[in-house]
């Protein structure tokens, strides 16, 4: 378990443009039967693949899939800024090293 900055999203990707859209945490809902809206993310774009394995110094090159959201998703929930949490039976390191004991943290 380690703690790690997320960079800031790869120029294009939907985090990007969500972003520089500067609407905060929004929900999107997607409506298959609007036609309009459908349209207007009909083309693919990046989007940011952050799971077990993540690598911070590797992210523009392998962190991103594309998509097309309304096609992978009913809704999509965008975050502005978030923190990591903690297990809640040890505290994780930010030092990058794991406890001597891992993983039982004693």
């Amino acid at each position: 378990m380690e703690k790690m900055p997320v960079p800031e999203a790869k120029e294009g990707s939907y985090e990007h443009a969500i972003g520089r859209a500067a609407v905060g945490d929004s929900l999107f809902i997607f409506d298959r039967k609007d036609e309009a809206s459908y349209e207007k993310l009909a083309e693919p774009r990046g989007h940011r693949a952050i799971g077990v394995v993540y690598d911070p110094r590797t992210e523009h090159w392998g962190n991103y899939v594309p998509t097309i959201l309304p096609q992978r998703y009913d809704a999509f929930l965008y975050v502005e800024e978030t923190k990591a949490v903690d297990p809640l039976h040890m505290t994780v390191r930010m030092d990058g090293e794991p406890p001597q004991t891992y993983p039982s943290g004693e």
